[in-house]
């Protein structure tokens, strides 16, 4: 009997995918960074409005590292969108019903209908690399995970949804640059979590994990697209500006739109204004 495929190791390789030390780019400056998310911003609020015409249905996936950078660019891509239109789904951890589920139903009842775009902060994938690593799940689940989770991907495609899957890749230093600062600001502060810590003490479990995921899942009609967020300006421009090419869209101009006249007076007579209650102008 032949050997099952998932059987297979992969040794882990840099986190960045690259062997040799390039260069480092000069950081993007606040001016650049803001003149080219502006321009991209234009581009996505086209991308909406073609989507909602035309009925697509996209999902897009952001899966990495935790502080890879994947909730920002996740903000930066909603930020001139239309919520009704381009929802982000962030699910936390199961309930005990849903853990009796069918692993991929959780997930299905948020995926977008005619024009609608839906962005996964953290999707299915979590079984082939949190439950993975941390034994949330069993041996068996997660080979039937490998072998499942492509033909679950392809069913979605020949539904006719759009799926696009990135994963944003943060070295070992960058990454703890980035939770000291979280651990020092109070505003950050509860995006450190205890499984957050543990992933970092578990560094190279998590990056064999990620390895035998691509392996299995890296399909030609769902391919893996890597994001060096080791510099989130660029990381978040960068994804943008793929994501907008992904998604092939025509310009749809909307139509003119002419502000009607005020109402005038009916006679309409308004209650006494110290009756209302107004927030302080402390500011």
């Amino acid at each position: 009997m032949a050997k099952d495929k998932t059987d297979k190791l992969v040794e882990p390789e840099q986190e960045n995918g690259q062997a040799k030390k390039t260069k480092k780019k000069k950081k993007l400056g606040n001016e650049t960074y803001f003149k080219e998310l502006s321009k991209l911003h234009v581009k996505l609020a086209k991308l909406q409005r073609y989507i909602r015409t035309e009925g697509l249905k996209v999902v897009v996936l952001f899966e990495g590292r935790d502080a890879a950078g994947k909730g920002g660019t996740i903000k930066r891509i909603t930020e001139p969108l239309n919520p009704r239109v381009v929802r982000v789904v962030a699910l936390g951890k199961p309930t005990e019903r849903e853990q009796t589920q069918w692993y991929f139903q959780r997930y299905v009842p948020h995926l977008p209908a005619a024009g609608e775009m839906v962005l996964f902060d953290r999707s299915w994938y979590n079984r082939a690399g949190v439950e993975r690593v941390m034994g949330f799940c069993t041996d068996a689940e997660y080979r039937e995970f490998l072998r499942s989770c492509p033909m679950f991907e392809r069913m979605l495609i020949y539904s006719g949804i759009i799926l696009i899957k990135y994963w944003f890749s943060v070295s070992a230093e960058e990454q703890e640059r980035r939770f000291k600062k979280r651990i020092k600001d109070p505003t950050r502060r509860w995006k450190i979590s205890p499984m957050d810590l543990e992933s970092r003490a578990r560094w190279v479990e998590y990056s064999r994990a990620k390895d035998q995921m691509f392996l299995y899942t890296d399909i030609p009609q769902a391919p893996w697209y890597v994001v060096d967020s080791n510099e989130k300006k660029r990381a978040r421009l960068n994804c943008i500006h793929h994501l907008l090419s992904k998604i092939p869209y025509e310009n749809i101009e909307p139509p003119p739109i002419e502000l009607p006249e005020l109402q005038g007076d009916i006679g309409y007579l308004r209650p006494p204004i110290d009756t209302q209650h107004f927030v302080p102008k402390v500011y």
